[in-house]
């Protein structure tokens, strides 16, 4: 179906494909129904490798005849199968007889009942979709969160000699530094991202109810549990649960989703605070050929990019919530309500790329205004109040806290001069005045 993103239903598939489309080999119906065919292929194989008596005279030959199903995949295929799906009313078993046509093509018809023997179709949903969505991390989203860290390090670079006023409670406080700011996005992205990591992918496969039923009954010799945890750990790459019902139990499903929301709630927190220094003018916004900023103002520059990031990052938690709420639900050995759901998992994701690529342009477009945060250092010397009374504190002065507090609080315009004239009634020696004396905003921006 060659629909044009004019009229796409989703933006993911419409306004932004250009930033999408790369995910659609993972999350699209077709990749789906690939990927169930590379699990049914493997499957097959594996079986065959056992080796099962049955299938002791199959030529090993033909195996990469066999991969080349998966490897070769085409649209026509995915057409096929859902062709065939249009009869059965149920996707996993058309992938089967599809298959079961391949055997035919290739010469291969008095084997083909070996083709899903013993599974169950979430056999195939619950070890095809874990194995996609980990492709997808590893080759779209690692790539970009690992852009947007390695851009986020550079600015803490170039920016970490730059003094900075601090706002806690939306109020002037203790000044720091720039690049410091932006590193603590840095650490948060990089410790969560630590944890993503460090989550299995977790994948079910032990037939209709997790016991390996149907296996057992026909071969009870063969050890089914080590066969099944050999197949999905090594041969998919994935970690096979060993106490399943008919689905995964999804509940590292949940933690992939968790810890996606967490990175995304920093990225957020960034998209704010980016926006803030936007319009406290601390940063300025390059402007390109042509840009509109506003249909009425012609002067304005809008920091869309981090405002189309938080927009999106909302969306996707939204659905990562869902995800991670619903999924590790399920009525007794299995309900369906998972099915629908699984189909979404490409969603968030998606709307996650979208917003790391949005805070990433946001970042290209910034420049730095020093002489505005210079400005803003300067009339805010009642910041290092909390310097001198330190100070006086180790001096043994008394009451420091409250003659600062008084000093602060009951000068309308504190500045340079009014901490010259205060540090001059002080009866403290040369030398301690002298310190206090080099003190000021644009220094006081501790280690």
């Amino acid at each position: 179906m060659n629909l044009s993103p004019l009229y796409a239903i989703s933006p993911v598939d419409g306004r932004y494909r250009k930033t999408t489309q790369d995910l659609s080999s993972y999350f699209s119906e077709a990749a789906l129904i690939e990927f169930r065919v590379y699990v049914e292929i493997e499957y097959f194989i594996a079986l065959v490798e056992l080796p099962l008596p049955q299938l002791k005279e199959f030529p090993s030959g033909k195996f990469e005849a066999l991969r080349d199903i998966y490897r070769n995949f085409k649209e026509e295929d995915a057409q096929r199968i859902k062709e065939i799906e249009s009869v059965t009313n149920h996707d996993v078993k058309a992938v089967e007889y599809f298959i079961k046509e391949q055997f035919d093509t290739l010469g291969l018809a008095e084997h083909k009942e070996f083709i899903h023997f013993g599974l169950t179709s979430q056999d195939i949903n619950n070890t095809s979709i874990p194995h996609s969505f980990k492709l997808a991390i590893e080759r779209s989203y690692l790539p970009a969160i690992t852009e947007l860290v390695d851009h986020l390090k550079k600015l803490a670079e170039d920016w970490k000699n730059i003094p900075l006023l601090a706002h806690t409670h939306g109020q002037p406080a203790s000044p720091t530094r720039l690049g410091k700011e932006i590193m603590v996005f840095v650490e948060r992205l990089e410790k969560q991202l630590e944890q993503l990591l460090q989550v299995p992918y977790s994948a079910k496969f032990g037939g209709a109810t997790g016991n390996f039923n149907a296996h057992f009954i026909a071969y009870p010799q063969i050890d089914w549990r080590s066969f099944g945890n050999d197949f999905v750990n090594n041969r998919l790459g994935l970690s096979r649960s060993q106490y399943t019902t008919q689905i995964e139990h999804y509940d590292n499903f949940a933690a992939h989703c968790d810890a996606l929301k967490r990175i995304n709630n920093i990225i957020m927190d960034l998209d704010r605070d980016m926006w803030t220094y936007i319009s406290m003018n601390y940063f300025k916004q390059k402007i390109k050929a042509g840009e509109v900023g506003s249909s009425a103002m012609p002067h304005k520059v809008n920091p869309i990019d981090f405002e189309n990031s938080e927009g999106n990052l909302g969306i996707a938690n939204a659905l990562f919530e869902h995800l991670a709420a619903k999924l590790p639900i399920s009525r007794l050995q299995r309900d369906l309500t998972d099915s629908t759901v699984l189909r979404n998992i490409g969603v968030p994701v998606a709307h996650t790329l979208i917003a790391i690529k949005s805070t990433i342009r946001g970042l290209n477009k910034l420049l730095l205004n020093e002489s505005a945060i210079q400005q803003d250092l300067e009339d805010n010397w009642a910041v290092v109040a909390e310097a001198i009374q330190t100070i006086l504190r180790r001096e043994a002065y008394p009451n420091p806290y409250e003659a600062l507090k008084e000093l602060t609080r009951t000068n309308t315009k504190v500045n340079a001069q009014t901490i010259a004239e205060f540090v001059q009634t002080l009866n403290v020696n040369e030398a301690v005045k002298e310190e206090i004396r080099k003190i000021s905003p644009q220094s006081y921006t501790g280690i």
